[in-house]
């Protein structure tokens, strides 16, 4: 009786815990049908299995525990999921792992995930989840692995995570975090890996961070973090990696950095302000695989034995290119490297390294990405280049590179960027270049590269971007080039001697967006195909023979800022079309243009139109000062006589055979005088006498003296034939030197010529004259003086207007100055043929005209070095004469040779005493002050704003626009040559790095 009571309580029991457990496991699938409802999108038909045909265990995606049927784990991670995460989550108690990885889930982590005490795995990263992080996630206490990486979470990290004391994991990088790394994660000690890094907390790194001793990945970067760097982060022993780069921290390494890390794989943090040395306990590293703290403030030799680092993969070392501050001073054992075998990153920028590239370079085969940018590297490219075939990155601009680029460049297949610009290669572009087919960036400029443009390039089939700007190319363009349908970007060929027609293959280039082949000699008119570029924002033609009016089908170049077509042959009306573009600048100077000028759209802007040189132009705003348009007679205009035709021809038909007459006979007379003549000093120049100078300057009367010189003094004068004001420079020849100068002068000039130096128009050279020689020479007259004279108030400016002569230069101007000069020094020293070093570059060398263009005078002690000399250029460069005291560098006080470094000193000085209006003789620099001291400081100290020519301050100036400008004139100002800029960098820097604008 009693067995049979007990027996029938035990099946009761029985009864109840099995209808319970079916109840409960209906509970997990009516939340994971909650959990299906709630996604809207499932690209990969995951859902599908959700459904009752079969027990919900067996659900794609869904894990039960093996003793029960319960949900344990929700696995579906890069299935491209769209929608939200139901609340219903919270209802699988059981559940253990939550793994959504790589989904589009959007909205809140449902705050009903804090009932999941069983979980250990919440990972939900690269979602678009939004709001704060629940707080009572807290309660999940055997979370062992959370992360929620690449959401949109904001708000602060809960404090109350300190309490998941079993949390192994905890990634949260890239989300909108604020308020600073909470202290209390210092509390979570059995961490094994921490990243916060891309999310904007700021502040400072706890000290709580001590206790994590179990620590060995700690990612920290782009953070905003400020203040010291704690050391004793460089002493936990598991650290595997330890990642805090773009960062406002400081800091310095210890002297036995590696000793008690001996795991330690990856060290990065660049972008941030450490100082001090780098260590060569940095050897005992043996496991390290990345090595990245450029962009520190370092200095000192490199002294690590990376040949120990038989693990290294990634190495970046270096400094910013606009660093003016002690840094980096080089390798100790740069051959080193050589034993890294598994290196695929190699980056040094602006580290003085002073060396070739050595030929064991191509046995790093693995090489991804190598980068020697500024860093002082001579010699030649080694040939040895062409095996490095993973090669995906070639970055060595900014160098001393010289010779031949080797044709084992074009072995590298997989090379997307090269950029070689800034060097000093020469010879011919290798054919070989086609076949670098995967190549995107083709960077070549300001080099002396010559002969024709390679057709091969045509091949480079996923080129976006192609400069080959500022070398000596000449030749036609091939059409291959202007089929490259992939260049996007740019196409940059200016500041060459290409010549011929403009291909018609230009409308190629649908997708092109700035076109540049300004400063070189091609000729006839603009195909009509250009109007297939729709792209164009920028044209820059200028400075070519381009002929005939601008095609009417230019109207569908609709896309067009900046047009600058000026210093060409182009004739006819501006078109219509031009006032309906978005033009920001519109230069058509120096052309034939002719009627009336518009007055809507550009045209309505004076500040951003050009339209100075076409004497044909009329009408238009007021401020471009042109003359009113005349208005024509209808009836007279239409049609003229019979009569008057004739006579206008006859008479066409007189002058023109008195013309052919004149000519002959005045070939004849001249070819007389030549055979009768001593040989002239300047064959290249049209000469005049002596009596039309003296005439022309009322005889040199002292009232029509410009200015004295070392060897000259300079005159306006008036020619009487055609009323031309010019500048008459007669030579001082009983002065020591002054023939010699005379000659050097000419011989300069006759072989330059560029917008931004003097142009003469003629010279004198009388043998006796009064038992004198007599030499002049005759330039354009630039009616705004020099330079000198509107920096410094104590110089009269000569010819101007009384009310006039108080006029201030104010920083737009001055910078336009500047860019001017540097144009003209980067024609002189790597564009005319050889290399010109003008030696006297000063304000008072620097002229300006109606438009305050400047243009640089004075060629007396300039020196012309052939191309075939370079290589011996400091055993033919005498610098005996050495330019004017205080704009001439050091070396040639100690009798140097004369450089293109040199100019470059001169012209830091110039850059600036125009930027802080005192001369470099000011009596304030004495001692060890100078005017580069002077402003060198001023940069260390932040204090640029206090050394600035009070007349450039206003509300309108930026100082980041300052600052830029002065640590330009300081590095071109340093002592030692080698530190200083090459032109082709300052154009590059004042161009797209001030911020002036």
């Amino acid at each position: 009786m009693c067995f049979s009571f007990f027996l029938k309580v035990v099946l009761i029991v029985l009864d109840i815990l099995i209808t319970s457990g079916l109840v409960v496991s209906n509970a997990d699938q009516i939340a994971l049908h909650a959990i299906k409802s709630k996604i809207t999108h499932d690209p990969h038909g995951v859902m599908k299995s959700w459904n009752d045909s079969h027990p919900f265990c067996r659900w794609q995606g869904v894990t039960c525990g093996r003793r029960h049927q319960r949900v344990t784990s929700l696995n579906l991670p890069d299935m491209g999921l769209v929608g939200t995460l139901s609340p219903y989550v919270g209802n699988l108690s059981f559940l253990g792992y939550i793994i959504l990885d790589n989904n589009q889930l959007y909205g809140n982590i449902p705050p009903e995930v804090g009932h999941l005490f069983r979980l250990r795995v919440l990972s939900i990263p690269n979602n678009s989840f939004t709001n704060q992080i629940p707080t009572n996630i807290s309660s999940c206490t055997k979370l062992s692995y959370i992360d929620f990486s690449y959401n949109m979470l904001h708000g602060k990290i809960p404090n109350r995570f300190s309490s998941l004391r079993m949390l192994k994991v905890l990634f949260l990088r890239k989300n909108n975090f604020t308020g600073g790394i909470p202290p209390s994660i210092g509390n979570l000690t059995s961490l094994e890996q921490l990243s916060l890094s891309a999310s904007p907390l700021g502040g400072n790194i706890p000290d709580s961070f001590s206790k994590l001793k179990n620590l060995q990945k700690l990612g920290l970067g782009e953070m905003g973090l400020v203040g010291t760097f704690p050391s004793f982060l460089f002493n936990i022993t598991m650290l595997e990696l330890l990642n805090f780069p773009l960062n406002e921290l400081v800091g310095s390494l210890p002297s036995d950095l590696c000793s008690s890390q001996p795991h330690l794989q990856r060290l990065e943090f660049s972008h941030n302000h450490f100082s001090g040395f780098l260590r060569p306990s940095m050897s005992n590293c043996s496991e390290l695989q990345t090595f990245d703290v450029s962009d520190n403030d370092f200095k000192g030799e490199i002294p690590i034995d990376f040949g120990k680092l038989k693990y290294l993969r990634w190495l970046t070392l270096g400094r910013s290119i606009d660093t003016v501050t002690e840094g980096l001073g080089g390798m100790k054992s740069f051959d080193s490297l050589s034993n890294c075998s598994n290196l695929e990153v190699l980056e040094f920028e602006n580290v003085p390294l002073k060396m070739e590239l050595p030929y064991w370079l191509g046995n790093l085969t693995k090489l991804r990405y190598l980068v020697f940018q500024s860093s002082y590297i001579s010699g030649r490219l080694p040939s040895s280049i062409g095996n490095l075939i993973n090669l995906i990155s070639l970055y060595l601009h900014g160098n001393n590179l010289t010779g031949s680029v080797p044709k084992s460049i074009g072995m590298l297949r997989n090379l997307e960027q090269l950029y070689l610009n800034d060097n000093g290669f020469s010879g011919i572009i290798p054919g070989s270049i086609g076949n670098l087919s995967s190549l995107t960036l083709l960077e070549f400029s300001r080099n002396a590269f010559e002969g024709a443009i390679p057709s091969t390039i045509g091949a480079c089939n996923s080129l976006i971007q192609l400069s080959l700007a500022a070398n000596n190319l000449n030749g036609s363009i091939p059409k291959e080039v202007l089929q490259l349908a992939s260049l996007s970007v740019s196409l940059d060929l200016s500041q060459n001697n290409l010549s011929g027609v403009l291909p018609q293959e230009i409308g190629s280039l649908k997708n092109l967006g700035a076109l540049d082949l300004s400063e070189n000699h091609l000729s006839g008119e603009l195909p009509s195909s250009f109007s297939s570029c729709t792209s164009l924002q920028f044209l820059y033609l200028s400075n070519n023979f381009f002929k005939g009016s601008i095609p009417e089908s230019f109207s569908s170049l609709k896309a067009l800022e900046y047009v600058n077509i000026s210093r060409n042959n182009f004739s006819g009306h501006i078109p219509t079309y031009f006032q309906d573009f978005p033009l920001e600048d519109l230069d058509l100077s120096y052309n034939d243009f002719e009627g009336e000028v518009y007055a809507k759209g550009v045209f309505a802007n004076a500040s951003a139109i050009s339209l100075i040189g076409n004497p044909r132009l009329c009408g238009g705003i007021p401020e471009l000062h042109l003359p009113n348009c005349r208005s024509s007679n209808s009836k007279r205009g239409k049609k003229l006589s019979l009569s008057f035709v004739v006579a206008i021809s006859l008479s066409s038909a007189i002058v023109g055979l008195g013309l052919v007459s004149f000519v002959s006979f005045y070939y004849c007379e001249k070819k007389k005088k030549e055979k009768s003549s001593e040989p002239m000093l300047i064959e290249s120049f049209e000469k005049i006498t002596y009596e039309r100078l003296f005439k022309a300057t009322e005889g040199f009367s002292s009232q029509n003296l410009i200015g004295t010189g070392s060897f000259a003094s300079v005159y306006k004068g008036v020619l009487d034939e055609n009323s031309l004001t010019v500048a008459i420079k007669v030579l001082n020849l009983q002065r020591r030197g002054g023939s010699k100068s005379f000659m050097t002068e000419c011989d300069t000039l006759r072989h330059t010529h560029h917008r931004n130096l003097v142009k003469v128009i003629t010279s004198c050279s009388s043998l006796y004259y009064q038992g004198n020689d007599f030499m002049a020479l005759v330039y354009d007259f630039m009616p705004n003086g020099n330079l000198e004279s509107w920096l410094h108030s104590s110089t009269t400016i000569h010819d101007m207007p009384h009310d006039d002569q108080s006029r201030q230069l104010d920083l737009l101007q001055r910078i336009s100055i500047v860019k001017d000069v540097a144009f003209a020094l980067d024609y002189l020293h790597y564009r005319c043929g050889n290399v010109v070093v003008h030696c006297d570059l000063k304000p008072s060398n620097i002229l300006l005209d109606v438009d305050m263009t400047a243009h640089v005078g004075d060629f007396g002690l300039a020196k012309i070095i052939s191309l075939d000399e370079l290589p011996d250029a400091n055993k033919s460069a005498s610098s005996l004469i050495r330019g004017t005291v205080s704009y001439a560098p050091p070396e040639y006080g100690l009798g140097n040779e004369v450089s293109t470094s040199g100019d470059m000193y001169s012209y830091g000085i110039l850059l600036l005493e125009m930027l802080t209006g005192k001369l470099p003789v000011d009596t304030m620099f004495q001692d060890s002050l100078s005017l580069h001291s002077y402003a060198r400081m001023a940069l260390t100290d932040r204090c640029v704003l206090q050394i600035v020519d009070p007349l450039l301050l206003n509300d309108d100036v930026k100082e980041a626009c300052l600052i830029s400008l002065v640590k330009i004139g300081v590095q071109c100002s340093s002592e030692y040559p080698q530190d200083r800029m090459n032109i082709g960098t300052v154009i590059h820097e004042l161009l797209l790095g001030t911020a002036c604008s």
